[in-house]
C-alpha cells in the first residue's frame, strides 16, 4: 500500500513551449532507459528477492521512479502545450501530432514505443541486481544527452535533478550488491548453488 502525495517530487515550472525539446525527453518516459521502465522493473523484481533490505530497496526505488515518471510527463506536457499550428510543424512534431495530438504517450526519442522486454526481470537476485545498476548508468547518460542539447533553464533545473537521483540510485543499489553477495558467498554460491546440484561442497 503506498500513499500519494498530490505534488511532484521537484517542481517542473517551464514558461516557454517547445515541441523539439518534448520530443526527446519524451525518452525519459517510454524510452528502452526510461522511467516507466525502472518503475515497473523495479517493483515487478521485488517480488522475487529472498532479502528483505533488498526488496525494500526496491520498492523504495521503484516508487521514487514513479514519480520521476511524472516529473518527466509534466515537462512532455508544458512543452507542448497550446502548441500552434506553425510551431508543430515548424518542430517536426507533426507526425507526433497526428497520432497522439497533444497527448503523453510512452514513447523513445528514436519513435519507438514503449516495450513490456524493459522491464528486464530475471528473478536471480545477482542477474537482477547487476541489470539494475547499468539501467541507472544508462538512466543517466541518457539524461547527460539531453542535458547537453537542451538550453532553456526551466528544463535543466529538473533534468539536472533527476539525473543526481539516477546516480543516488546506482550507489543504494551497489550497496544491496554487496550485502547480498556476502551473504551469497557464505553458502559457497559461486562455486556451485545447492538449490540444483546435489554434489556441492562435496
Amino acid at each position: 500500500m503506498w500513499q500519494y502525495t498530490k505534488k511532484l517530487e521537484y517542481p517542473v515550472r517551464i514558461k516557454n513551449p517547445n515541441p523539439k525539446f518534448a520530443q526527446i525527453i519524451i525518452s525519459q518516459y517510454g524510452g528502452p532507459d526510461g522511467e516507466l521502465g525502472a518503475s515497473m522493473r523495479y517493483l515487478t523484481q521485488r517480488y522475487s528477492m529472498p532479502y528483505d533490505d533488498v526488496k525494500g530497496i526496491l520498492t523504495d526505488i521503484g516508487t521514487e521512479e514513479l514519480a520521476h515518471m511524472e516529473m518527466i510527463c509534466a515537462m512532455v506536457y508544458q512543452l507542448t502545450r497550446n502548441l500552434t499550428k506553425e510551431q508543430i510543424m515548424e518542430a517536426g512534431f507533426d507526425k507526433y501530432f497526428v497520432d497522439h495530438t497533444a497527448g503523453v504517450y510512452p514513447i523513445a526519442a528514436s519513435a519507438l514505443p514503449w516495450r513490456a522486454e524493459y522491464i528486464a526481470a530475471k528473478g536471480d537476485i545477482l542477474a537482477d541486481l547487476h541489470e539494475d545498476l547499468a539501467a541507472e548508468q544508462k538512466a543517466r547518460v541518457t539524461y547527460d544527452n539531453l542535458l547537453r542539447l537542451i538550453d532553456d533553464p526551466d528544463v535543466l533545473d529538473p533534468l539536472r535533478f533527476l539525473r543526481e537521483r539516477e546516480i543516488v540510485h546506482y550507489q543504494r543499489f551497489g550497496e544491496a550488491l554487496r550485502n547480498t553477495t556476502e551473504r551469497l558467498n557464505s553458502k559457497n554460491f559461486y562455486a556451485c548453488n545447492p538449490s540444483f546440484d546435489k554434489n556441492c561442497g562435496k
